[in-house]
């Protein structure tokens, strides 16, 4: 079997409304993503999705006439190419769809089939005030969602815990909830400080008598001394870790034990294969991994299929945040958007590969 052609749909979608990420201080008036079609001779295409695959033409030819089922191949050539250029983990997605496509299993099997489903957590993107964020909660919960993680953005902490406390008060103890400072990476043109160390720890210490399951990303990815102290003394969970940029660097900090869930996110940062590795050796010293998967319907099944296939715990994140951030946004380019079932866990499907079908009618729509 050989590569015949890998084919790029560079889509996007007008959102009216526009949505306001937590992390963009620009309203989002289009979403775009890039669907990846690798082709081969006999007819098996596998599909991927998650970063932009921008530039991804100028090493195309690396790949063309290849077998596709030389994935370590594949994942070391990608690995070269994030070196010198950019992320085009979406690629390996595909690779893996065809993997499983050919092999006649899901991917979570070759990943090791530890489980089929995860319970998720609403993963709200919106900076919305108090009495909008605990509507929202309440709405997620009747829909079956369990646990929430809510954006807390630098500049508006006290809105943060206000929104925060309201939704305990709405929603009881039984009710996860996790927070995002969104500190580790920011937008193009965001050079205003993080927080500092000890900012950070008083607001820790007010989450945690809130009861907040896990603090995401409270201080900026090279500090590793100020993530140690602030674990140190925090009584609650620190996640972190969705964007490191190499295997190495999650390496780094698992030596440096800075962090109690990992959260590799496979379709952005390290793709699938070192994303489960990296997973293995988080568990492996006792610590729990589960990942970040703020992207389209293709994406959050890849990161699925990592999940199940390793054992992940305890929460995935379900990218969910209505009106602004609706099921039908993020997965305008599938058959069926991917949703819960009635217990509030995200399932594996049970076909070969990823279980991705594409609306190539949508698709054809949106092209640009």
């Amino acid at each position: 079997m050989k590569i015949t052609d890998i084919v790029l749909d560079r889509l996007r979608l007008d959102l009216d409304p526009p949505f306001r990420a937590a992390w963009d201080p620009v309203p989002r008036r289009h979403f775009d993503a890039t669907v990846v079609r690798v082709e081969t001779d006999e007819g098996v295409v596998g599909i991927g999705s998650g970063d932009t695959m921008d530039g991804f033409e100028a090493f195309q030819h690396l790949f063309i006439g290849t077998d596709p089922m030389r994935i370590m191949r594949h994942i070391r050539a990608i690995e070269t190419i994030n070196f010198h250029a950019g992320r085009f983990w979406p690629l390996e997605v595909a690779l893996w769809d065809i993997v499983g496509k050919v092999t006649g299993v899901p991917v979570s099997t070759l990943f090791g089939n530890v489980g089929t489903r995860m319970p998720a957590y609403m993963s709200t993107g919106e900076l919305k005030n108090p009495e909008e964020r605990v509507e929202s909660a309440l709405a997620g919960h009747e829909q079956g969602f369990r646990a929430m993680k809510i954006r807390i953005d630098r500049t508006g902490i006290e809105r943060g815990i206000a929104s925060v406390r309201g939704v305990r008060e709405a929603l009881g103890d039984e009710f996860a909830i996790m927070v995002d400072l969104n500190q580790s990476w920011r937008m193009a043109g965001d050079v205003d400080p993080a927080l500092d160390v000890k900012s950070v720890g008083r607001t820790v210490a007010r989450l945690e008598e809130l009861g907040v399951f896990w603090v995401e990303e409270p201080l900026p990815y090279t500090d590793l001394h100020g993530l140690k102290e602030l674990r140190r003394g925090a009584g609650l969970r620190i996640a972190g870790g969705e964007m490191l940029p190499s295997f190495s660097d999650v390496l780094t900090y698992l030596e440096h034990d800075v962090l109690d869930i990992y959260q590799m996110d496979c379709v952005l940062a390290i793709g699938m294969h070192r994303t489960r590795t990296a997973a293995e050796l988080a568990q492996h010293r006792n610590r729990q991994f589960t990942p970040h998967s703020w992207t389209n319907g293709i994406g959050v099944l890849a990161n699925l299929h990592v999940a199940v296939g390793v054992g992940a715990a305890p929460y995935f994140e379900f990218p969910y945040d209505p009106t602004g951030w609706t099921i039908e946004r993020r997965d305008f380019m599938l058959a069926e958007p991917v949703w819960i079932d009635d217990e509030g866990y995200v399932n594996v499907p049970d076909a070969p590969g990823l279980g991705v079908e594409l609306d190539e009618e949508a698709v054809k729509r949106w092209r640009v």
